[in-house]
């Protein structure tokens, strides 16, 4: 089979950085994050400001929430280790006592570092009914294989199991071979070099059905890079005349179903799949307030700025707009920092 594939769509992002000039100019434009080292960064000062926040008459969270949210995530562990050295005091214990609900969360995880954090989220999602699938995936999948490797770290130091057994444990069948798989960060890196015969091998490989094929769907989901997927994904599509997706539809069904489309979708675009992950959280009754602030955190250093610009182009209205409207509460604040600014 030879199939001569034609170029790939340009994405969002692309078309953002192009008409910023910076399309080939990573350097110059740094990340995609909101979120970024604060340039007149003085521990000392903001130590002095937290602890007035904390220790006067009443708390003052407008400067918590705007010291916190305006440091990079390294500047932060700078902070609380300066605060326990000048004070004597934890600060994540010391913002724990001053604050409450959904607040005092968000703290706690701006202030935790990044593996933790995900650790956490981790365990927390595979000790609970139905979530396993939906969160374990988007960190085993989403996270590079040096924090990812970090994350499974933390987790057997803070847990005292490893996460493979957990995730032996909690998950079965299709789902728990591809969270084992992603779990090992053995996905390949894109050389710029396309691989034309791998390319046809993938499909036809994808196009066999039964039992036996699912190893394959999960070799390939769990350790091709996302940039030989999309090209994988467009020659699927090509040569049988309909989205890899439908065809995952008619040959899963339940958790391997809903995890082989979730990968699809952050394989062909990251940014949109978070994108869509919170206008689902806020559209629900109440705000899902976990999913939003697993998402705003740990993206605001990294693509934030790419998912906030997939949210208004697919929904209409902008990230920021969409968290003022259904967010209450003393978190709200906190939430529209990360996100930063209204999309016009």
């Amino acid at each position: 089979m030879s199939v001569s594939c034609g170029p790939l769509g340009t994405s969002l992002t692309q078309e953002i950085l192009r008409s910023l000039g910076l399309a080939d100019k990573t350097a110059a434009w740094g990340t995609l994050g909101t979120l970024r080292t604060f340039l007149s960064f003085s521990v000392d000062k903001d130590v002095q400001r937290l602890l007035k926040a904390i220790a006067g008459q009443g708390v003052d969270c407008s400067t918590i929430v705007d010291v916190l949210t305006n440091r990079s995530r390294e500047q932060r562990q700078l902070i609380s280790r300066a605060f326990q050295e000048r004070t004597k005091q934890d600060l994540l214990k010391s913002l724990q006592a001053a604050l409450s609900g959904n607040l005092e969360k968000i703290v706690v995880a701006l202030l935790q570092p990044a593996a933790q954090f995900d650790a956490q989220e981790l365990r927390t999602a595979l000790k609970t009914s139905g979530s396993a699938e939906d969160v374990a995936l988007e960190i085993l999948a989403t996270r590079a294989a040096p924090r990812l490797q970090e994350c499974l770290a933390v987790y057997k130091h803070d847990f005292q199991v490893e996460a493979e057994e957990d995730l032996r444990t909690e998950t079965n069948g299709i789902l728990q071979d591809l969270l084992l798989a992603l779990s090992k960060g053995a996905r390949e890196s894109y050389s710029g070099v396309i691989d034309y015969n791998l390319e046809e091998q993938d499909v036809q490989a994808l196009q066999q059905t039964g039992e036996p094929s699912a190893g394959q769907w999960v070799l390939l989901f769990t350790q091709r890079s996302p940039e030989h997927l999309i090209r994988v994904f467009d020659l699927y599509r090509r040569c049988t005349g309909q989205e890899l997706e439908d065809a995952i539809r008619n040959c899963f069904h339940g958790d391997a179903q809903r995890a082989l489309i979730s990968l699809a979708s952050m394989m062909r675009n990251t940014a949109l799949y978070f994108a869509n992950k919170l206008h689902q959280a806020l559209q629900e009754t109440e705000p899902n307030f976990r999913v939003l602030m697993r998402v705003l955190i740990s993206r605001s250093e990294s693509d934030l700025l790419s998912i906030r610009a997939e949210f208004k182009k697919k929904f209409g209205k902008s990230l920021y707009s969409s968290l003022q409207d259904a967010v209450g509460g003393d978190c709200r604040s906190a939430l529209l920092a990360l996100c930063r600014a209204e999309d016009i």
